[in-house]
């Protein structure tokens, strides 16, 4: 029997087009709903554009979700050997990254436990302490990063600020004026799915704070 199951098709982005060189950190501005998250999405791969296409040359980090590719019947200590894996990296390395992120996640004998008996933030802890303990070559990342407790946000801070110094490419989306302008070399301001203005984070930035107050 032929399947005539229909997908549901949402247009969120149109005509954008945007070139990143090494060195380059690109910030991604804009209300809710103007792209900012499905263009991360596609640039880590997790979308598929129907049109156009998107080229990405190195090893992606993504910090989008913290279900992202975590699996919620295996044990938080099973993801990370997991991901391991799926970096092709050999046993010395997985059992390093192990260590590292039992150091940080601070989670004690919940590691051993289904991610599923997780509370939201002890998944936030473990996904983040994954998420950077392998660097990345081109690191995507969206604001949930900053989630979490005081104690934990500047543990993250510091992990993250080790984590952008090392990467080839940053692209990052954040409704903090103090995040684009500390990282940020460029910023793309997105409005209603399409590029309103591509360039120094400076002069981006001025310009959508006036528009917005």
């Amino acid at each position: 029997m032929e399947d005539r199951r229909e997908r549901v098709l949402v247009q969120a982005l149109k005509g954008v087009s945007f070139s990143l060189q090494r060195g380059e950190r690109l910030g991604l501005i804009g209300g809710n709903g103007a792209g900012k998250t499905t263009l991360l999405r596609a640039l880590a791969g997790i979308y598929e554009p129907l049109e156009g296409q998107v080229l990405v040359r190195g090893r992606v980090g993504a910090l989008l979700d913290t279900s992202l590719g975590m699996n919620d019947d295996m044990s938080g200590r099973e993801n990370i050997r997991l991901r391991g894996l799926f970096h092709a990296l050999g046993d010395a390395a997985i059992q390093a990254i192990e260590r590292d992120v039992e150091t940080f996640a601070d989670l004690g004998p919940f590691l051993d436990l289904p991610i599923k008996t997780y509370s939201s933030g002890m998944r936030v802890r473990l996904a983040f302490g994954l998420a950077t303990a392998i660097m990345p070559q081109v690191l995507i990342m969206d604001e949930w990063f900053m989630a979490g407790d005081a104690s934990f946000r500047e543990r993250a801070r510091q992990r993250m600020i080790g984590l952008v110094e090392g990467a080839e490419i940053l692209v990052v989306s954040s409704h903090q004026p103090e995040i684009m302008q500390e990282w940020c070399t460029r910023l793309l301001w997105m409005d209603q799915g399409r590029v309103r203005m591509d360039g120094a984070t400076d002069e981006v930035l001025e310009a959508y704070l006036s528009a917005a107050g």
